[in-house]
């Protein structure tokens, strides 16, 4: 494929998954691009995400790694990979195994300098707590910021890097930062494209996200984004 793709791998505590994410990666990336890069954020694992990700650089030099000292939640370290990107093209997806790269096939045709193409989970493969928690957020920021596509937080996104660079900086840090990142790409009227992708149940480890802190985060940061634009 005649473009150049960056692929940005938020990481926490993912030591079980994330060799096999980037081995699945690898592979289809290398039948499919001329030029990409594949990076890690390691946002301050207690595990071996780390080390698990170093054997893979030690024997390929696609692969970067990023590595945060302390936790400092999913946003900073997507918008760490982001800011990271150095190819015409972002791909974001999370790193536990509950997308398949090669699905990143039914988005490129979507794609264009100046379109936005996200996935959608077509079935959920998370409990009903984290499906209701999802759908009321959902119903949130549609009414809070008139934002209305059907699944903000699908980690499976792709764009042009220069779109990335005329919305950033991303001022949210936790879990608003995808929904910002939306926001103000609709603001500069980019065409956000949506198409379904599978979602599978997670092999390994524990998801994060949906605990008390997050969610209190979540408010204020959207209080405070909510008063930026209507400045």
């Amino acid at each position: 494929m005649n473009i150049s793709l960056s692929v940005v791998l938020p990481a926490y505590n993912e030591e079980e998954n994330i060799k096999k994410t980037i081995a699945d990666c690898l592979g289809y990336l290398g039948g499919q691009f001329d030029d990409y890069e594949i990076i890690v954020i390691n946002d301050g694992s207690s595990d071996n995400t780390a080390g698990e990700t170093q054997k893979l650089i030690d024997s390929n030099n696609k692969v970067r790694l990023i590595n945060h000292e302390i936790n400092m939640g999913y946003g900073t370290a997507l918008n760490t990979g982001l800011e990271a990107a150095s190819m015409d093209f972002i791909f974001f997806m999370d790193s536990d195994g509950q997308f398949n790269i090669s699905e990143l096939e039914k988005l490129i045709p979507y794609l264009a300098e100046n379109h936005i193409v996200i996935g959608y989970r077509i079935k959920r493969a998370d409990n009903i707590i984290r499906t209701l928690n999802a759908y009321l957020y959902g119903l949130y920021i549609r009414l809070f910021f008139g934002l209305n596509v059907k699944d903000i937080d699908c980690a499976f996104k792709i764009f042009p890097r220069s779109a990335f660079d005329t919305v950033k900086p991303i001022m949210s840090r936790g879990a608003l930062y995808s929904a910002e990142l939306l926001i103000k790409f609709k603001r500069m009227e980019y065409e956000i494209n949506e198409v379904g992708v599978s979602h599978y149940p997670r092999s390994h480890g524990e998801q994060s996200g949906a605990n008390l802190s997050v969610i209190f985060k979540m408010f204020r940061e959207s209080w405070k984004f909510r008063n930026e634009l209507l400045r």
